[in-house]
């Protein structure tokens, strides 16, 4: 009786251990349509991969996009036996026991002989604690998993799963940040490195522990090659090739668009569509960027920002050093060069004999000397000395001596007729302020948003031949309660001019008068339309006293360019799910015909994108007098770049902005320079000088792929010649264009817009000379008056 008690107090212990071990476990076929999360990839338009958004690193793929290299190498590796056991394999458990008696008495970590199928089951539904229980567990989920899913499906799982170090989860994602590789690109040494991560990632990273992790990859060969999945003479090649992998895991290896990126991934995340889910859902996403134009533009502004940064003097050395042992080290931790500027170096300055300045790097302990110029360049203002830490570029045989700018900027390209942002560039570097100027910066505009004032006048009753005087005005109740006089750059006066004459040489008083007339409640209502809100209409305002970011004013430009269309700008083409549905699409537009095949009939016709906002012939106006400014006004550093470019040049008061938005017919772009704090420039920065250059560096690669072209000629357009230039007008208002001065000789034909001007005035001397009497004395020689080319207000 005793014993059967015992018996039966035993077999009650084991039901409710075997009551309570069950009850929590879970449904292993949960895992039937179990997706781990997956990193959002991001591609520029052409397919490049740009980014990456995510909490675990992970790019799932399927059993058959698996090679078997890598299967076989994690077979070998982990469980040489899994097609054949049913969950659990009592052989290894046993082997690993016997082990573990080896690893007890030296202090070793113990082995659990677990199968692929346990480590499913422990990673996917249990916890990593370390009990019988959660053997147990493990164990009977197991068996589960092989009653509910087949060995493919599980190996699956298992391998896109596993945490395998470098920031990778998964066998895609570590191919990629360990070699750079997919993986059907993988080598079977590659291949069998990442199978020997599982047991413990840290333990065989490749930078921190070579030996082992060479070790640990060798035994790993050695296991397929007994396996016959490797031959000999195959083993002995792979065991010979090195250990190479990356210095640090990388998203991607187009390194240029990290802004681009950032404000994606801000846009992304604000939609409602599938923003939630953005880190984890495996999406991918296509964007409007173009990779060779984004590089264009990060070149371009980093280079116009450290011409203005030169151009202002070397603020000297950014640390020192006593060239104790270990400086190298020390200065390389202290500071290290913009990750943009990839080809500069730490250096410390060893001796320096008037413009001789021997200097020896940091990270390769190479010695050289400075260029000549550039060491002049520095003694000017602050002479370097010995122990001085500076940034150098190894150019021919020399060093140039570089300096981080302070100063920073942005710039926008967008395509106009539908609004794809093709470059964004949002500062000097990304890696030393990530805050983006082009969407986060509100700056006044100055006179680049002159263009609104006048396509406002120019929706009215104004013409691009109506005069408007250019005469000193003032107001009352100005800023502190003072009377405000605006004046010209120049603080000259050139009395009636056109409303061409006025935008090209970017005169302020006469646009404040047009502004007077025109009404600055329509200009503010207008520039709202076209993509400006918030501003106030106050009469300042039209000299560009407002505050707009580069990247809204660059979209209102477009509608210059597109024939008078609002278009919305944005970075996100489309997005699909990780099953390749297409779940968001910017384009929204309907096309019933455009899945049906081709028969010979004519191809569907699309509207175009974006809301008229002004009337063709007014953009076409306004294009055509801001090319007016590139040929012959205040951007005639652009004019190499050939006809049919237009833009506008901006400056702000005391220099504190210069802006530049220049367009053609396939592309606007928006630059703007200017110190985060909003301090001066320094004088005469203006937008000719400082934003103009960088519009002129990019477009000579943008005009590449974008040959400028004729601005499209509205069809219900009448064009007149007016002082040698042919304008356009609306029907009916071309009578009110004044008619050309006679002079004695007038060329038939299209002239030169300065022959026009100079026979004008030398006609209007002459007849002041006839009626004056004669002078007493000779008169002063003339002085001509300065030209207004700054757009300062």
């Amino acid at each position: 009786m005793l014993l059967l008690g015992a018996i039966a107090l035993a077999g009650l212990v084991v039901a409710v251990y075997a009551a309570w071990l069950f009850h929590d476990l879970p449904d292993a076929s949960e895992l039937a349509d179990y997706r781990p999360p997956t990193a959002t990839r991001v591609y520029a338009g052409d397919g490049t991969l740009i980014g990456e958004f995510s909490d675990e690193r992970r790019i799932y793929v399927s059993y058959d996009q698996i090679p078997d290299t890598v299967i076989h190498a994690f077979l070998a590796a982990e469980d040489r036996s899994f097609f054949q056991h049913g969950g659990i394999d009592v052989s290894g458990i046993a082997r690993a026991s016997i082990k573990n008696v080896l690893n007890l008495a030296s202090g070793r970590r113990l082995e659990g002989g677990s199968t692929i199928t346990q480590q499913v089951a422990k990673n996917v539904l249990l916890t990593n604690e370390t009990s019988l229980n959660r053997k147990l567990k493990e164990a009977i989920l197991a068996n589960r998993l092989e009653a509910t899913l087949s060995k493919e499906q599980i190996l699956e799982l298992y391998l896109n799963e596993i945490f395998l170090g470098y920031r990778s989860f998964g066998i895609a994602s570590a191919a990629y940040n360990y070699f750079g590789k997919s993986l059907a690109q993988l080598t079977p040494q590659e291949a069998a490195f990442l199978a020997a991560l599982p047991k413990g990632p840290n333990n065989y990273h490749p930078k921190r522990h070579p030996g082992a992790a060479k070790g640990r990859r060798d035994w790993v060969l050695g296991e397929m090659e007994q396996s016959g999945w490797l031959t000999e003479a195959e083993l002995q090649q792979a065991r010979a090739a090195p250990l190479v992998t990356r210095d640090a895991p990388q998203r991607a290896d187009y390194k240029d668009a990290d802004f681009f990126v950032e404000e994606a991934r801000r846009q992304a995340a604000a939609n409602p569509q599938f923003g939630e889910q953005l880190r984890a859902g495996g999406f991918y996403m296509r964007t409007t960027l173009d990779p060779t134009l984004q590089t264009a533009a990060r070149e371009a502004l980093m280079q116009g920002l450290e011409n203005y940064d030169r151009r202002h003097g070397w603020r000297g050395a950014w640390g020192t050093t006593d060239f104790a042992d270990g400086w190298e080290k020390a200065a390389l931790e202290q500071q290290k060069t913009p990750p943009e500027r990839r080809s500069w170096e730490v250096a410390a300055v060893e001796s320096v004999s008037g413009n001789t300045v021997r200097i020896r790097t940091a990270r390769d302990d190479a010695a050289g000397t400075l260029i000549a110029a550039d060491a002049a360049w520095a003694n000017a203002n602050r002479p370097l000395k010995r122990g001085d830490l500076i940034h150098v570029q190894k150019t021919g045989g020399q060093y140039a001596l570089k300096q981080v700018p302070r100063v920073n900027g942005a710039l926008v390209a967008i395509e106009p007729q539908s609004g794809r942002v093709l470059a964004m560039v949002g500062g000097y570097s990304y890696a030393l302020s990530s805050f983006n100027r082009a969407t986060q910066a509100k700056r006044q505009p100055g006179s680049s948003f002159k263009p609104f004032v006048y396509a406002t006048a120019l929706e009215g009753d104004f013409t691009p031949a109506s005069i408007v005087l250019d005469a000193p005005i003032s107001f009352a109740g100005g800023p502190n309660g003072q009377r405000w006089s605006p004046e010209n750059y120049s603080r000259e006066y050139y009395g009636p001019q056109t409303l061409r004459r006025g935008l090209e040489l970017s005169r302020n008083v006469m646009t404040v008068r047009l502004a007077q007339q025109v009404g600055m409640k329509r200009i503010v209502e207008q520039s709202e339309r076209m993509g400006l809100p918030g501003l106030t209409p106050n009469l300042s305002v039209s000299l560009g006293a407002g505050e707009v970011t580069p990247y809204d004013i660059t979209a209102a430009y477009a509608a210059f360019a597109n024939g008078g269309r609002r278009v919305q700008p944005y970075l996100i083409d489309y997005v699909q799910d990780r099953n390749g549905e297409t779940i968001f699409k910017a384009d929204g537009r309907q096309c019933r015909e455009c899945g049906r095949g081709f028969s010979g009939q004519e191809s569907p016709r699309l509207q175009p994108r974006g809301t008229q906002v002004i009337d063709p012939i007014t953009a076409y106006q306004i294009s055509s007098m801001l090319e007016g400014v590139v040929q012959r006004g205040t951007a005639t550093g652009a004019r190499g770049l050939g006809r049919w470019v237009a833009g506008k040049t901006g400056t702000t008061n005391e220099y504190r902005s210069a802006w530049f938005v220049g367009f053609t017919t396939d592309i606007v772009v928006g630059v703007f320079i200017g110190f985060d704090d909003n301090r001066p420039l320094g004088y005469g920065e203006t937008g000719s000088t400082a934003a103009v250059p960088v519009f002129t560096q990019f477009m000579q690669t943008a005009l590449e792929q974008r040959p400028a072209r004729p601005f499209v000629r509205p069809k219900n357009a009448v064009f007149r010649m007016v002082r040698g230039v042919e304008e356009a007008f609306r029907p009916g208002t071309e009578r009110q264009a004044p008619p050309p001065v006679q002079a004695p000789v007038i060329p038939e034909g299209p002239q030169n817009y300065y022959d026009v001007i100079r026979r004008e005035q030398e006609a209007a001397a002459a007849a002041a000379a006839a009626t004056a009497p004669p002078p007493s004395a000779p008169p002063p020689p003339k002085r001509e008056p300065a030209e207004d080319l700054s757009g300062l207000y």
